[in-house]
């Protein structure tokens, strides 16, 4: 009996994931533990393996869709079975075993014998239903195929051999290339080769009025870009954000830095960095103001003792925020290597799912960046999120006299429906006082 492949919950707050690749084709014997195809979530790509052995019977979402958690993707059993029962309702892709087409179907097509138009002789190729489809939606030309059904009908593995052998192009060149005055290059600058709309050259027919019109290129906002932008929304739908702004003096962050750098190398803290300073005085400070590290979640705000803090990491697909679980019970030296790791995960792709999971409070940096100040935006269900700015020389007024000292700026993001602004104005006077006396801090 065949047997669904269902779209896993990587995470308590996933819900969809984009189908990134297929490991596994229609007609693949596969085999228990085997991987089956590589999903995506706003945060990491991860692999989704066959819990059962049989024969890849259908697939029901293409490369790159989107698909809610708990939907089946794809039917594994033996050759032959009937797996229509499996296919979610509204399911876009339809590519599974095709069968011939009946006789009395092959019949009528053979009847229709060779039309013309305007004295030319013009026979429509005999072609599925699917596979039509699957040429309209790739831009295949079927006049060039050969079928390999029924009497030479075309199926849809003739047009999905096709579509693999076209040049890689995003779907905004593959229209300007169909549609005429362009002409694709052998290799574009996109990822592997991949050509862009930018990297066609106008052919000779096109005018001057039309390559000026045309100079740009959009990009459909889909997959994860799609996914993050749809939770930043609902994130300022749902929640009642308020930011706090505020300076800190970094001097004594940026001494203590110093100091580990200087120090020797058994001791392993020289490649502790600025970053991992905050979060080690986030941490601490946060234990006194439980109100800011909670979830508020239909109507009920939960307060956690242990801080699990999150921190935004920029990669090439886009911002994830990876957790240092109990981060309040860790040294320095701990969170920097936690932090490390994390962050490399990120950038491979490889971050597993129970290091994305169960932040009650996030740090997001652009000091980096040179950014003064901004206003980060809460990732639900946490009521707070804390955004650090650079470093720079202010003026301070000490006992009558103005002194430049090196001021950080903190913006502090909470939802109003959790926490007032009068907890919050304290948390960040704390924070301020805790990083300005980072090594009391250090001594608890």
């Amino acid at each position: 009996m065949a047997q669904a492949v269902v779209m896993p919950k990587p995470g308590n707050n996933v819900e969809s994931c984009v189908l990134v690749s297929w490991k596994k084709r229609i007609g693949d014997q596969v085999e228990a533990g085997e991987t089956l195809c590589e999903i995506e979530t706003d945060k990491a790509v991860m692999a989704v393996d066959s819990a059962f052995s049989g024969s890849m019977l259908a697939q029901f979402f293409a490369e790159g869709e989107e698909v809610p958690v708990f939907t089946n993707i794809a039917a594994i059993g033996q050759p032959g079975e009937i797996v229509d029962a499996l296919r979610p309702a509204g399911a876009p892709h339809e590519s599974s075993s095709e069968p011939s087409a009946p006789p009395e179907v092959q019949s009528r097509e053979s009847a229709h014998g060779p039309t013309s138009h305007v004295g030319v002789e013009y026979r429509e190729p005999a072609i599925s239903p699917r596979a039509r489809r699957l040429a309209d939606q790739n831009l295949v030309d079927v006049s060039t195929l050969a079928g390999s059904g029924p009497q030479g009908r075309i199926i849809e593995r003739d047009v999905r051999a096709a579509v693999e052998q076209q040049q890689l192009m995003t779907p905004l060149a593959k229209r300007m290339v169909a549609q005429g005055g362009y002409d694709a290059p052998s290799h574009g600058t996109g990822p592997r080769g991949r050509i862009l709309a930018a990297d066609l050259a106008p052919s000779a027919a096109q005018t001057p009025e039309q390559q000026e019109t045309d100079d740009y290129e959009s990009i459909p906002v889909q997959g994860v870009r799609r996914v993050i932008a749809q939770r930043l929304l609902t994130s300022l739908q749902t929640t009642a954000q308020l930011t706090l702004t505020r300076s800190a003096d970094a001097e004594a962050l940026l001494t203590y830095r110093e100091r580990l750098k200087a120090s020797g190398e058994p001791l392993g803290l020289r490649d502790v960095t600025l970053g991992d300073l905050i979060h080690f005085v986030v941490s601490r400070v946060l234990k006194g103001h439980l109100d800011l590290n909670a979830l508020f979640e239909e109507d009920i705000v939960h307060r956690f003792n242990s801080v699990n803090l999150a921190f935004a990491v920029d990669t090439p697909r886009g911002l994830i925020a990876p957790v240092v679980h109990s981060a309040d019970s860790l040294s320095l030296s701990q969170i920097s290597t936690e932090c490390k790791r994390l962050t490399a995960a990120c950038h491979d792709g490889t971050i597993a799912p129970a290091d994305l999971s169960t932040g009650t409070f996030t740090v997001t940096n652009l000091g980096s960046l040179e950014i003064e100040s901004f206003t980060p935006i809460l990732n639900p269900p946490q009521v707070a999120i804390l955004g650090v700015g650079g470093i720079f020389l202010k003026p301070v007024d000490e006992d009558g006299e103005v002194h430049f000292r090196k001021q950080m700026s903190l913006s502090l993001t909470f939802d109003h429906q959790a926490v007032d602004g009068a907890p919050a104005a304290r948390f960040l006077q704390d924070l301020a006082r805790g990083f300005a006396q980072v090594d009391l801090l250090l001594a608890v």
